[in-house]
């Protein structure tokens, strides 16, 4: 297979999926208006290219001679996401993509449910499969590296605190980023999975306690479990983005966010926790547990530069 095109390269889940294209031996063309879109990170066989998802000519650009699309969920949607994927959509097809591998960026349900965010992810992942394009999706439940962004980070290195929204006895299936791009890879190889929608985790489920626990073992300092309100964490968020922000999204951003995490904890069922030993039947991967994926993160350089949020 020749180039995969990675939307929103310069973000901590398209950074990811390059870094693990790259290491895989892909050739990647890196979708990125940043003049240093990894951080200082350095990549071989990856090629860097502007474009914009309101802007049909560029994402033609953007995907023409690529074999495959990878295309996850951006956070901030200052116009109709629906619509964006269709265009992304429209371009692969006219450029004869062989294969589109969709990140929405949460556990989405196959039929409405109520919920703003997560019935617009069902919205996204058919405007994908409308396109005709063979389309793999995986939906990824929670990442380890939130803990890594400028909304969850301070707290932990400076003040010994995981803030986080998540009500007591929420467990969740915590996957790494490197591991879901793992799963997304191979999907490139595999066409048994075109069509497929597959909910992905990590190999453990871990209670917030858990997490405090794994983290209060990795900096050698204890780290407590500090449940915020929906609302606190929605604010700790959007703050993380500084002036990179658009302010007409500020309010709505708020409120969505908000509004799913409150869903969340209230919900009658657990939209974290998947059961990994059928999907790992299916595509065999050797998974990073909460304990290794911390082991290997830098704690102490708190002013390094890097992505602000997802």
């Amino acid at each position: 297979m020749g180039f995969v095109t990675v939307f929103g390269a310069s973000g901590r889940q398209g950074m990811a999926q390059v870094r693990q294209l790259a290491k895989a031996g892909r050739r990647v063309r890196a979708i990125s208006r940043r003049a240093d879109p990894f951080y200082g990170e350095r990549f071989a066989n990856v090629e860097i290219v502007a474009a914009d998802l309101d802007d049909e000519p560029s994402l033609a650009r953007a995907v023409e001679g690529a074999d495959a699309v990878f295309f996850t969920r951006p956070l901030i949607q200052p116009s109709d996401p629906v619509e964006r994927i269709r265009r992304v959509g429209r371009a692969a097809k006219a450029a004869g993509v062989k294969r589109l591998v969709f990140n929405p960026s949460l556990w989405v349900p196959d039929a409405p449910i109520g919920q703003p965010t997560y019935d617009y992810a069902i919205a996204m992942e058919n405007a994908f499969a409308e396109s005709g394009v063979p389309l793999t999706i995986f939906r990824a439940v929670l990442f380890m590296d939130n803990l890594l962004t400028n909304w969850a980070r301070p707290f932990i290195v400076n003040e010994g605190r995981y803030v986080y929204p998540h009500r007591a006895g929420l467990a969740a299936n915590w996957i790494c980023l490197d591991d879901v791009a793992r799963f997304m890879i191979a999907a490139l190889d595999r066409p048994d999975l075109d069509g497929a929608r597959i909910v992905i985790g990590g190999p453990e489920r871990l209670y917030p306690e858990d997490v405090a626990r794994v983290l209060s073992d990795t900096l050698g300092r204890p780290v407590r479990y500090y449940p915020c309100t929906a609302e606190e964490f929605s604010a700790n968020l959007v703050k993380a983005f500084g002036e990179g922000f658009p302010p007409s999204m500020r309010e709505p951003t708020l409120k969505g966010i908000a509004q799913f995490y409150r869903f969340n904890n209230e919900a009658s069922f657990n939209p974290f926790a998947v059961d990994m030993e059928p999907v790992l039947k299916r595509i065999p991967l050797k998974l990073e547990t909460m304990r290794e994926w911390a082991a290997r993160q830098n704690w102490s350089d708190t002013d390094g530069a890097r992505p602000p949020a997802g």
